[in-house]
């Protein structure tokens, strides 16, 4: 079977996810989070790329990205994966894959799935049974957006962020209210079966928006063989070691 074509549309931003191989861990310390964080930050203003949010696991990452240049979340993936690549593999005297392949993306809508999509990456801690708060957890762009915080980059505030309110208070007060309430279960369903099969998250207009562009399909083909437990859920085995 050919690989899913990637998303080539600059401007629009995409929910990112990388594993490690076989589900191990990426992150052993503090200082490999940080280091991560670092090179996220250093790559993405080389290759064109904007961070919205993100989330560090144990064993994977998630981000929310949108591309100002031709292939530039490619260029993003590829460079940082190398670095930190080597950076582990040198600090802890490994040899050997410590990415799982390719990385998954799909294509998320500028309208209230763009902040769904924000918190379903921001929840990934709580989900996993690590802390009962998203704020409890370091490793995450939480902290910016509730409360200014520096998360150890330069995030880009999308315009869905910044018209939550006109003044920045208030814009943080209503953020952090949009986690008193849990996800939707089929909004969760819907986030990942577009992550998973790197596709489109968004309503039907936009997808045929999409679809028009890129001239192929973004929407889920002909039922077959049911995925398996790893492949249908990519927040399983993200609990700390």
């Amino acid at each position: 079977m050919p690989r899913q074509a990637r998303y080539n549309l600059p401007g629009l931003p995409q929910h990112v996810i990388q594993r490690g191989n076989n589900r191990q861990a990426v992150f052993f310390d503090d200082d490999d989070y940080q280091r991560y964080l670092s090179d996220l930050d250093e790559i993405a203003t080389a290759t064109g790329c904007q961070i919205h949010a993100f989330v560090l696991m144990t064993n994977h990452v998630h981000l929310l990205v949108a591309p100002t240049v031709s292939n530039g979340i490619s260029k993003l993936m590829q460079g940082l994966g190398r670095r930190y690549v080597v950076y582990v593999n040198h600090a802890c005297q490994r040899t050997g894959a410590l990415w799982e392949g390719r990385y998954k993306a799909s294509l998320v809508a500028e309208d209230n799935y763009l902040l769904a999509c924000m918190r379903y990456i921001k929840l990934n801690p709580v989900r996993a049974g690590l802390v009962e708060h998203p704020g409890e957890y370091q490793w995450a762009s939480y902290h910016y957006s509730a409360y200014g915080k520096y998360c150890g980059l330069n995030l880009k505030e999308h315009d869905q962020y910044t018209a939550l309110a006109g003044n920045v208070v208030d814009r943080r007060q209503n953020y952090r209210e949009l986690f008193l309430n849990a996800l939707d279960t089929d909004l969760i369903n819907s986030i990942r079966q577009s992550l998973n099969s790197c596709l489109v998250l968004g309503n039907e207009r936009f997808k045929d928006e999409i679809e028009i562009q890129l001239k192929r399909s973004v929407r889920p083909g002909k039922a077959g063989r049911p995925p398996g437990k790893y492949q249908s859920d990519p927040d399983f085995c993200c609990n700390a070691a």
